[in-house]
């Protein structure tokens, strides 16, 4: 709002320095006006951490512009994904599982399960923040791992089904001596006898 102006002001929104549509009203007082705008917003958590800022656009400001700005805090329910380090596992690796959750309040600790229980080995299964790490695969880690969020506006849940895949067969090399190329000889050249006398010098 502005008010005592002359001519009426100009009022402007943005949103992260794009222009926005506000409403606006004009009231004149004597020579004077007051002028209002307001913006209405239907939030949702890509507004979270959004800047919104009134700018009032006037001749007695070219020297001095005038606006005032709000970051928004949008609190919303979590979502979950599940990251993996390997795309197929196999038995002996390291592996490790990463539960990326976005929420507002952020929602930690997330808690791991496996088979809608809990981890059954944990020397190799390393809890450590949101991530789910494993030492050493093997056989047994087959499974379906559960990652849960929560803050106070809702739950969120992600799975991830690990398959460990046998280590692959490496063959021995070869024994038998590759067989060598094949070499083409060309026929001799026919020997052609001079038919010039020989001549005998007798001393």
């Amino acid at each position: 709002m502005t008010h005592g102006s002359k001519p009426a002001a100009d009022l402007r929104w943005f949103r992260n320095e794009k222009e926005i549509k506000g409403a606006k009203e004009v009231n004149a007082s004597g020579k004077t006006f007051t002028v209002t705008s307001s913006l209405q917003l239907l939030v949702d958590r890509d507004d979270d951490g959004a800047a919104y800022t009134c700018k009032v656009d006037h001749v007695a400001l070219l020297q001095t512009p005038q606006q005032a700005t709000e970051v928004l805090e949008v609190h919303y329910a979590p979502r979950v994904l599940i990251t993996q380090s390997l795309t197929f596992p196999q038995e002996g690796q390291y592996l490790k599982l990463e539960c990326v959750s976005k929420g507002n309040p952020s929602p930690d600790p997330v808690l791991w399960t496996k088979d809608g229980g809990e981890l059954p080995d944990l020397e190799r299964m390393i809890v450590q923040g949101r991530e789910l790490t494993f030492s050493a695969l093997n056989k047994t880690d087959n499974g379906t791992y559960r990652c849960v969020a929560s803050n106070h506006l809702g739950t969120s849940s992600a799975e991830y089904i690990l398959y460990v895949y046998d280590v692959p067969t490496t063959f021995p090399p070869s024994t038998t001596p590759a067989p060598r190329p094949t070499r083409h000889h060309r026929p001799p050249r026919p020997h052609i006898a001079s038919s010039e006398p020989t001549n005998i010098n007798n001393r």
